[in-house]
């Protein structure tokens, strides 16, 4: 499909605001693969068993590689938001502050409206 051209400034606007949070959820999967001791205790502290670390780094690895892909970037954005909306829930659970997850799904977003023209199309703020 193909979409009528738009400002390039848009277009990189779009990029640094969906990389940079990428950057950050890529780090966190790889995490998730390395184990570190400082990383163990969080996740004793949000009640997760050892076992889910692997399945946990993968889901969050796939959704933003998803969300990264051009065809693929509407869909990555939905599981992404899923993925934290489930990191809040948990942060929220034990009394810990949500803000950061909450912050990259914004941004996440804002990043995947400066890069697709077919979303700002459907958000009531573009008419």
């Amino acid at each position: 499909m193909h979409t009528a051209a738009q400002p390039k400034w848009m277009t990189i606007v779009g990029w640094i605001l969906s990389v940079a949070p990428c950057a950050m959820l890529g780090m966190s999967a790889t995490m998730k693969f390395i184990r570190p001791p400082a990383m163990a205790e969080q996740f004793e502290k949000f009640g997760y068993p050892g076992g889910v670390w692997t399945p946990l780094g993968i889901v969050e690895a796939t959704c933003t590689v998803l969300f990264l892909l051009p065809p693929t970037r509407v869909l990555g954005a939905i599981l992404l938001t899923g993925y934290l909306g489930g990191a809040i829930a948990t942060h929220v659970r034990v009394s810990d502050p949500f803000l950061p997850p909450l912050i990259l799904g914004v941004v996440l977003w804002l990043g995947l409206f400066f890069r697709d023209a077919r979303l700002r199309a459907l958000l009531p703020i573009t008419r």
